[in-house]
């Protein structure tokens, strides 16, 4: 029998995502307010051994970390005065970290913090893409999964807003142009992923070219995106300008009623990206919808496609980050485990549409 000691990744998983940000107070309020994570635990006793101020908050199988470096030189600072808010870390849960570790170094991870045991976990981490971190992350039997080395529990927070989010689907990475293969390359070789769905997107004298890379336990999604260089300047290009290089540009949230879960959020401040009527009036020429009433999804402009094992549902918010890169995505699996190809698509021009309708970057 193969120890997971011999195969460190193949019980891997999305532990936390940990954002780096100028100001975690009014942060944590988007989250609450907008995406109906609570406040858990933070580092309020211990933020100037620490370096940093750090909050956790979570929702389901939901973990986020908001970090703020204190002085110029910590790696979060160093982030934001970059790159503006953003994901610079998506940390990874792994049966023993320290293998995990030194199995993706000598697979040619560049390392980034050694191993260390603290509260009753184990931590190490290595150089992800551009400068993105994964954080491997390993608890012992007696440690509830929202527990993170130095912060303690909160409480007397209010219930969340029930948005009905449950789980991290996927990253969404935009890439400077050329880096693709490599990055590709670097987690197949590395953390062990593989490739599970590639396409060439073309819409309109624009293009971009995608893979999607998984973990093997099928539990951590990382869809790589890179501009066509044969065609004009598009949204990816936008992005890598706007965000002064490669990182991520979506996350997506499992929803168990992505109707509900979006008409909870767009209530409570939430905005969508629009989908043009046309979409839904030709839908049925595409397809069957088996879950929603169409007219449901057309007033919440949520998109539907599907695969060889089901459907899914999607839908992108407007990008509140002062620089118009970060937003999120709300989908539903309905049997789909994949990516089916009007997926890509579908995001590509509705993204290409808001921008422009909000006009170039500057």
């Amino acid at each position: 029998m193969t120890s997971e000691h011999a195969v460190p990744f193949h019980r891997m998983a999305v532990d936390h995502v940990e954002f780096y940000v100028a100001d975690v107070e009014s942060t944590v309020e988007w989250l609450t307010d907008h995406y109906g994570l609570t406040v858990h635990a933070d580092n309020a006793h211990e933020v100037e051994r620490a370096g940093a101020r750090s909050v956790a908050l979570h929702r389901a199988n939901i973990r986020v970390v908001l970090t703020r470096g204190l002085a110029d030189d910590h790696p979060s600072a160093v982030y934001v005065a970059r790159h503006g808010d953003g994901v610079g870390n998506i940390a990874l849960r792994v049966p023993d970290a320290v293998a995990a570790f030194e199995e993706a170094v000598r697979r040619g991870a560049q390392p980034c913090e050694q191993p260390v045991t603290r509260d009753g976990m184990v931590t190490a981490s290595v150089i992800g893409f551009a400068d993105v971190t994964h954080r491997f992350v390993e608890r012992s039997a007696d440690v509830a999964d929202n527990s993170l080395p130095g912060l303690r529990p909160v409480t007397g927070r209010a219930p969340a807003l029930d948005t009905g989010l449950a789980a991290v689907d996927h990253f969404a990475v935009c890439l400077e142009a050329g880096m693709l293969e490599a990055t590709v390359d670097y987690y197949e070789r590395t953390l062990g992923f593989d490739t599970v769905f590639e396409e060439l997107i073309v819409v309109g004298a624009q293009s971009m070219i995608s893979k999607v890379v998984q973990s093997t336990s099928g539990a951590v999604t990382l869809t790589l995106i890179e501009p066509g260089r044969s065609k004009e300047p598009g949204q990816i290009d936008e992005f890598i300008k706007r965000h002064d290089g490669s990182g991520v540009q979506h996350i997506a949230f499992n929803s168990v009623d992505i109707v509900r879960s979006v008409s909870t959020m767009k209530a409570a401040g939430v905005s969508f990206l629009r989908t043009p009527g046309a979409y839904y009036e030709l839908l049925g020429e595409r397809l069957t919808v088996r879950r929603h009433p169409v007219g449901d999804l057309s007033a919440n402009g949520i998109l539907v496609d599907e695969d060889h094992d089901g459907q899914l549902f999607q839908v992108f918010t407007k990008s509140v980050h002062p620089r118009g890169t970060l937003f999120m995505e709300v989908i539903e699996r309905a049997g789909a485990r994949t990516f089916g190809s009007g997926n890509i698509k579908a995001l590509y021009e509705t993204v290409e549409l808001q921008r422009q309708h909000d006009g170039p970057a500057t």
